[in-house]
């Protein structure tokens, strides 16, 4: 027996006889993502393969679409990527309207806009603290944290609402904005932007985020294209598109959309493009905002007590605060979809992984998915 028994060294390489190890990360909940488990195949401290494995959320919003009628459907839609919940209601919303021939009154849309982009900063607002937390760095949390409560007062005020905003209605928005509302908001956008630097200049150039982000993590633009990402993380990577600009819907095609990108793909890109696209949005909030204080007239269109959408198919897609976001809803003439197919941004970003992280240090392994910006609601919708 003793014949047969052999020394084996894991892991450790340098041309000696090695075996590979199978490390599971998860299934836990990283920060603020959700519950994600990557399966790794490690050679030392260096990830050989990298699996991600979803579905621990099981949300199902898809399924329940088709047992829940136009209105109900924006309540489930309004959960799945909860850092962007407005911009989920937005996108169901325009599907149905658009099947349904509606048009939405002039001083709604501009709302929508405005209330769209001030949810984009809370959303970047949330990574950017965060990120940098997820490799060590404790401080950027509090001044992000900082700019969010402010947004968050105005964005409370107007929806009754902190996290699931369900402002928007098929047709338009739920109700008035309160009196003086608009100046309170752009108070609030004036006040982040004067103090938003201060996490631009607490992260972006320090020296230990610099050795943790710059060249980790390279994602190039045809890797991107390929996988489908979109927003930030696609941007970061040289991929010159945002709806916003090149789809115009609602009303941004009457406003000069700023696309910030790069050309590097690493981690450092991406932070970087989520920074900078946070003060375009704090500007076009403000534009729309202008534009809602010379534009009087009602907020939404009366609809019948049950709504039902004609017989057909419409897609619509908007440039969620991730990346883009897909909605195809079928109709068979019922007050229920009969499928309402989402397609969302961080279901193609993490597919990337697969792709990104082999090849890494397992230091190296946080900082590239914390990088991706995803939520896992988003995924397992």
């Amino acid at each position: 027996m003793t014949d047969q028994l052999r020394e084996m060294t894991v892991g450790t390489g340098a041309g000696l006889e090695t075996a590979d190890m199978v490390l599971n990360i998860g299934p836990q909940h990283p920060s603020t993502h959700g519950v994600l488990r990557l399966k790794l195949t490690l050679d030392g401290e260096r990830v050989v393969a990298c699996e991600p494995i979803v579905g621990y959320m099981h949300r199902g919003a898809e399924k329940l679409f088709e047992v829940r009628d136009y209105r109900q459907i924006l309540m489930l839609a309004n959960r799945h990527d909860w850092l962007s919940a407005f911009s989920n209601e937005l996108g169901v919303a325009l599907a149905v309207e658009r099947l349904m021939g509606i048009e939405v009154p002039e001083r709604a849309t501009w709302l929508r806009m405005a209330l769209a982009e001030l949810n984009r900063v809370l959303n970047h607002l949330m990574f950017l603290g965060s990120y940098p937390l997820e490799i060590g760095a404790i401080t950027p949390m509090f001044y992000a944290f900082r700019e969010r409560e402010t947004l968050q007062a105005v964005m409370e005020e107007v929806s009754g609402g902190r996290m699931h905003y369900m402002f928007n209605r098929v047709g338009g928005l739920k109700e008035e904005v309160p009196a003086g509302w608009t100046g309170r908001a752009r108070e609030a956008i004036k006040t982040v932007r004067t103090r938003l630097p201060d996490l631009d200049n607490l992260i972006r150039r320090n020296d230990i985020f610099l050795a943790r982000t710059v060249g980790v993590g390279v994602l190039t633009a045809e890797q991107a294209a390929a996988y489908g990402a979109s927003g930030p993380v696609a941007r970061a990577s040289g991929l010159d598109f945002d709806l916003r600009r090149d789809e115009p819907y609602l009303a941004y095609g009457e406003l000069d959309v700023p696309v910030v990108t790069r050309s590097t793909g690493d981690c450092h890109a991406r932070f970087e493009v989520l920074l900078e696209q946070t003060f375009v949005s704090l500007d076009l909030a403000e534009q729309c905002l202008d534009r809602v204080d010379r534009i009087s007239g009602p907020v939404n269109v009366r609809l019948p007590k049950v709504v039902k959408a004609p017989e057909g198919h419409t897609y619509a897609w908007t440039e969620n605060p991730l990346g883009v976001n897909g909605y195809y809803l079928v109709s068979r003439g019922e007050k229920t979809p009969w499928r309402m197919k989402l397609r969302t941004a961080s279901y193609a970003n993490v597919q990337a992984l697969a792709t990104l992280i082999p090849g890494c240090l397992v230091p190296d392994l946080i900082a590239i998915l914390g990088s991706m910006f995803f939520v896992v609601g988003d995924i397992d919708k």
